[in-house]
């Protein structure tokens, strides 16, 4: 079974514009009270910022994910750093100039050693 933090975590996540919480309960299946709670945790946590919302008149909350500083050994490949880890251009891997470099300098590299 999944954790519910966790599975919250990855729908907010999923989610770079936001989602409001009065409709995250509905999408993880749990109530209200359960929602918040878990909320709650994950904002005290400083994982995710919660800010009010109003929707219709009604008061909400937008949940967003924070952005997180990244791990630097999660950046590399062997000795090399990955450029596509921190990158935030929306591109097509095949066509990602700033990787093809990567790439091409990777093998220049690891051909003359």
């Amino acid at each position: 079974m999944t954790d519910p933090v966790e599975e919250t975590l990855r729908l907010i996540q999923s989610k770079p514009e936001g989602i409001l919480q009065s409709e995250l309960w509905k999408e993880l299946g749990v109530d209200s009270r359960k929602c918040s709670r878990i909320v709650k945790k994950l904002e005290d946590a400083g994982i995710i910022e919660r800010s009010e919302f109003k929707k219709d008149g009604i008061k909400t909350f937008l949940l967003r994910a924070k952005k997180m500083p990244v791990n630097p050994s999660d950046l590399l490949a062997g000795d090399e750093l990955i450029p596509c880890i921190n990158c935030e251009l929306e591109c097509i891997v095949e066509e990602c100039h700033p990787l093809m470099d990567w790439m091409y300098q990777l093998a220049i590299v690891q051909h003359t050693e």
